[in-house]
């Protein structure tokens, strides 16, 4: 080779090295958001995941390889505080020279309020605005033949959960198709202000991608159809945001949205329900112990199917979001 070669070889070399050098390294909290930062990302770099598919993101302890990924990230894309309150410390003191964006905090995202009762009314479904406690207190003076009961149960839980710290939203915001389109552009955006070289590759993904939630929305509304107006309970409040976008309520939870330990009385509570109203299917997930679901289903005619809001058995990647949402509807559907 000789030595004019050689050296626009080296150059070459060089360039390419610091294009690779310029492409931010992306910590993301749990698999979905993973799989929207990799749809939006494709072509340039991967992101990094820092809570398997397989591990509560409610209570994880990082492992070095994680605690790594944070400390040489760029940017960072996690839920919030709401979801992984155990993560903001790591943030803080791992990922100091980075980007941070929470997306429970995010422009143009909806949020739910988080619920305590193990039994969800369908006005819960009839306003999605998070300020609208009037209606909520108005549709349960409706119930007041059952008050006395349902205000011992919710006292129960209260005890349970003393001290158990969690936000005023429930943080699962990411089972929404519509959050998931809004956030698409909004990382996009991320990434083109630490890479405004790859800009276009970014939005042209998310663009892309937004074109593929408003097939796979439909897709799915398509799926659930045929069951539409049955009952299920679900083993952790996790779900709420699937069910607004596809207005398909489910009747109660058995445990609440931080998956934290029922107590005996919201048990009963929800067991009472699916023998007095024939719920038709109990929901377990992957991430717990099938114990509680069990117990629930016990005497019952219910059936009952596995639900996974993380994406356990699914390839981390671009694919992975569309394919949890759609398996989602499949268990469901299957399960009624």
């Amino acid at each position: 080779m000789s030595t004019k070669h050689a050296s626009l070889f080296t150059v070459a070399i060089l360039m390419g090295s610091t294009a690779m050098a310029d492409v931010p390294n992306v910590a993301v909290d749990i698999a979905p958001v993973h799989s929207l930062v990799a749809r939006v990302m494709e072509g340039v770099g991967t992101p990094n995941l820092i809570v398997p598919a397989g591990a509560s993101p409610h209570e994880y302890s990082l492992r070095p390889s994680e605690a790594t990924a944070l400390q040489d990230a760029d940017i960072v894309v996690w839920m919030g505080h709401d979801l992984t309150p155990w993560m903001e410390n790591a943030v803080e003191t791992l990922a100091t020279e980075a980007s941070v964006m929470t997306l429970l905090e995010a422009d143009g995202t909806t949020l739910l309020d988080f619920r305590e009762g193990a039994l969800f009314e369908a006005h819960d479904h009839d306003d999605h605005d998070e300020h609208d406690h009037d209606k909520e207190t108005e549709a349960a003076a409706h119930h007041d033949h059952d008050d006395h009961d349902h205000a011992h149960d919710d006292h129960a839980d209260a005890d349970a959960h003393e001290g158990h710290d969690h936000g005023a939203h429930d943080p699962h915001a990411w089972l929404s198709p519509t959050n998931a389109a809004t956030w698409l552009n909004l990382i996009a955006a991320e990434l083109s202000s630490a890479d405004p070289d790859n800009a276009g590759t970014y939005f042209a993904n998310a663009a892309a991608a937004r074109t593929e939630i408003e097939t796979l929305t439909r897709e799915v509304a398509e799926i659930l159809a045929p069951v539409r107006g049955e009952s299920f309970v679900v083993f952790h409040d996790a779900y709420q945001y699937f069910e607004m976008d596809f207005d398909f309520p489910a009747s109660g939870a058995i445990s609440l949205s931080d998956a934290t330990d029922p107590s005996p009385a919201r048990i009963a509570e929800i067991k009472g329900r699916v023998n007095a109203e024939g719920i038709t299917c109990v929901l377990a997930e992957p991430q717990y112990n099938l114990g509680l679901v069990t117990t629930v289903l016990d005497g019952t005619d219910a059936n009952t199917g596995v639900i996974d809001p993380l994406g356990v058995d699914l390839e981390l990647g671009p694919a992975l979001y569309p394919q949890l949402i759609r398996n989602m509807a499949n268990t469901l559907a299957a399960c009624l």
